[in-house]
């Protein structure tokens, strides 16, 4: 099985909290819980800097010797191996990941944070740490939701900087994201074209408990609706698509996911409630879909199924309310 968590030496560039147990694959490195910013970023293998070089077309002359043209764009590189990790423009500023850490010292100093996970995926190309917000609520008599903030620091181009809010489904892993501000963007995102500023994301990112409260609102709620089959389907349709095939029978993956909802972890809080209908959603992102687990945990986290999970509340609400 393929892992897109950065191995170098034979060890894997990844840090847990070892209270929690092993993640996906086994691989990492346990750590205490009381492990500062910095010292799970060195456990992770991630205290590396990266610096630009200009990049040359090698061009052969009219004499068959070689002359390197300047190609106006800049290599990326890791400095403690000269890995280039990816091609950029002369005005895109890198983030070192030690700005990356350092954004959670106040936090984790003050009391409110600790930190949970740190690694690097897709060969040093996405750097992330995740925090546990010991913020969290327990639902329909034992449905536990914890809250977490998640910081990726991409070192590649057209990947910007992403802080943002999740919660964690206890009884199955799920993650939940969470939208920062009233466009229902799921992250605060930093270009590299401007310089990261902390203490403005910090800003933002005060809201934290109100999202928690209001993502409990959203899950009494859909607790409180029952789905019906033909509602159910059309959940699904919308989400994962109908079968190329016949556009009256729901896409394979809709087929997977709808059988989901009653085989789930959990189903024992609210079954056939809008409420398991959505955590059906996440538990395949997390755990089903995809052909390993860390390319899950790229895209849940990263990729397309970060937004599905978005879309997936907002269109569960929305038929809950109609019910």
């Amino acid at each position: 099985m393929a892992h897109e968590v950065e191995i170098i030496n034979g060890v894997a560039q990844m840090a847990y909290r070892s209270s929690k147990g092993k993640p996906w694959h086994g691989l990492g490195t346990p750590v205490d819980d009381d492990m500062t910013p910095f010292e799970i970023m060195k456990v992770a293998g991630l205290d590396w800097t990266v610096s630009k070089a200009d990049t040359f077309a090698k061009v052969m002359n009219e004499d068959e010797t070689f002359k390197y043209v300047p190609t106006g764009s800049q290599a990326l590189i890791r400095d403690t191996d000269g890995k280039v990790l990816t091609e950029v423009g002369p005005n895109w500023n890198p983030v070192q990941n030690i700005e990356a850490f350092e954004f959670f010292t106040d936090f984790v100093d003050a009391g409110s944070m600790v930190m949970d996970t740190a690694g690097s995926l897709k060969g040093g190309r996405i750097v992330w740490a995740l925090a546990d917000l010991k913020d969290g609520f327990t639902l329909f008599g034992g449905d536990e939701m914890k809250g977490y903030l998640l910081f990726s620091n991409p070192h590649m181009y057209g990947k910007s900087v992403d802080v943002r809010f999740c919660m964690e489904r206890v009884v199955c892993n799920n993650t939940l994201t969470m939208a920062l501000n009233e466009k229902g963007q799921p992250s605060v995102k930093v270009n590299h074209r401007s310089h990261f500023d902390s203490e403005r994301v910090k800003e933002v990112l005060g809201m934290s408990h109100q999202k928690i409260e209001k993502f409990k609102e959203a899950a009494e709620f859909l607790g409180s609706k029952r789905y019906i089959k033909s509602d159910l389907e059309t959940y699904f349709s919308k989400l994962f698509g109908e079968s190329a095939k016949d556009d009256t029978k729901l896409s394979r993956t809709a087929e997977t996911v709808m059988d989901l909802v009653e085989l789930q972890p959990g189903t024992q809080y609210q079954p056939g409630t809008w409420w398991q209908a959505f955590n059906a959603v996440t538990y395949a992102t997390d755990h089903k879909l995809c052909r390993s687990a860390d390319t899950r945990l790229t895209s849940a986290w990263f990729g397309a199924n970060a937004k599905r999970k978005i879309d997936a509340l907002d269109l569960a609400l929305e038929m809950a309310a109609a019910a």
